[in-house]
C-alpha cells in the first residue's frame, strides 16, 4: 500500500481524506491544513492526524494529494515533486502555463508520477461511451450550476468549462485551430458565465457553454459523428449511442428507417451500454495508485492537465478580442 496524505482539508479535501482512508491501495498517514483551528477540529471529528508542517507530511509518506486553493497549487506541488513525491493535485494544475510546464519538467527531473484532477474522465457514464467516441466532428457541451461563492475566485472557465475543455481534448486527437469566446461578469469580479467555439484544425468543432448563476445544475456533452450520435449526462450518470447502419434487405417491422434526398436508406439503432456505478473520486485516485505500482502513464497526466489550462486561457484571452 503507498502511503498517502493530503494538502488542504476544505470541502473537497474531506472527501479525499474518507476515500484515501477506505481504499485498499493506500494507507492514509494524515494531513495537513494551514488552518490551525480547522486542522485540529478534523482531527478531533474524524482521527485524521493533522501534521504541523507541509514537508513533515511529505516526508511520511510515498504520494501527497493537493487539494488547495489553484493560486496555491504550483508552491505546494513544486515542493512534492522536488522532494520526490508523487502528485495528485486537483484541477486546474496550476495558475499558469508556465507553472504547469516547470511542474512537468521537475517531474522528469526527479523520476516522480504525476495526476491532475479532471475528475469527470472517471465519470461512470463517459468511462462507458468513451471507447465508442471515434473522429467527432461536432461536440456541444453544457455545463451549468446554482451560484455558490466557492470556486468565484478564478473565472468560471477554469471552475467549470475547464472540465469540458478536458474531456473534449481526450477525445478530439487533433490540434486546436481557431478559439471565439465571450464571458459575462454577473456577480463575481471574474466572468460567471461563458461561451467558446473551440475549431480544431481537423475541422471538429466543439460548442461549450458554462454558467455558475443557473437556476439549475446541467453537465451534458453531446458528441456527433459519422453514423452516430453519443450523449453524455454527467449529473445524472446517464448514456445514449444512437447509430446508423445500412438498411438490412428484409428491416424488422418496427425498425426505425430513414431516407435521404439521394434515396439512401438508413436504419436507426440504439446501442446503450451498462453504466457501471462507481465513485469517480476513488476511482481517479486508485488508477493513480496502479500507474506508480506499474509504472505506466496516469490517465490524467501532468501534460494533459497542462494542455486543458492551456487552452482554458486561450478561451479566456478570447474574451479580451
Amino acid at each position: 500500500m503507498l502511503k498517502a496524505g493530503v494538502f488542504g482539508a476544505g470541502h473537497l479535501g474531506k472527501i479525499h481524506l474518507k476515500l484515501l482512508q477506505e481504499s485498499s491501495k493506500y494507507e492514509l498517514i494524515g494531513f495537513f491544513d494551514p488552518n490551525k483551528e480547522i486542522a485540529s477540529a478534523i482531527e478531533k471529528e474524524f482521527g485524521y492526524k493533522s501534521f504541523s508542517t507541509r514537508q513533515e507530511l511529505i516526508d511520511a509518506v510515498d504520494m501527497i494529494d493537493v487539494v488547495t486553493p489553484t493560486i496555491n497549487h504550483f508552491e505546494v506541488a513544486k515542493e512534492v515533486i522536488t522532494s520526490g513525491k508523487h502528485l495528485f493535485v486537483e484541477k486546474p494544475i496550476t495558475s499558469t502555463y508556465k507553472e504547469a510546464e516547470e511542474l512537468i519538467a521537475l517531474a522528469k527531473k526527479h523520476g516522480v508520477k504525476g495526476q491532475v484532477g479532471h475528475v469527470e474522465r472517471f465519470n461512470p457514464a463517459f468511462r462507458a461511451v468513451a471507447n465508442k467516441i471515434e473522429q467527432p466532428m461536432f461536440i456541444e457541451a453544457h455545463r451549468l450550476a446554482e451560484f455558490n461563492p466557492r470556486g468565484t475566485d478564478v473565472p468560471v472557465v477554469l471552475d467549470l468549462m475547464i472540465h469540458d475543455i478536458d474531456v473534449i481534448l481526450s477525445v478530439v486527437k487533433s490540434k486546436v485551430k481557431n478559439i471565439y469566446a465571450s464571458g459575462v461578469s454577473v456577480i463575481s469580479e471574474t466572468p460567471d458565465i461563458a461561451n467558446a467555439r473551440i475549431q480544431f484544425e481537423n475541422g471538429c468543432v466543439a460548442n461549450l457553454t458554462a454558467s455558475r448563476i443557473s437556476l439549475k445544475n446541467m453537465r451534458k456533452a453531446r458528441f456527433f459523428q459519422r453514423d452516430a450520435y453519443i450523449s453524455v449526462d454527467f449529473l445524472e450518470r446517464q448514456c445514449e449511442v444512437v447509430k446508423m447502419k445500412d438498411v438490412p434487405e428484409h428491416p424488422d417491422d418496427f425498425a426505425m428507417i430513414l431516407q435521404n434526398a439521394e434515396g439512401v436508406k438508413k436504419q436507426i439503432y440504439f446501442d446503450n451500454p451498462k453504466v457501471e456505478e462507481h465513485n469517480a473520486i476513488l476511482d481517479e485516485l486508485e488508477t493513480f495508485a496502479d500507474a506508480i505500482n506499474n509504472n505506466t502513464t496516469p490517465i490524467v497526466s501532468l501534460e494533459q492537465g497542462a494542455e486543458a489550462l492551456r487552452v482554458a486561457n486561450q478561451v479566456i484571452e478570447s474574451f479580451k478580442d
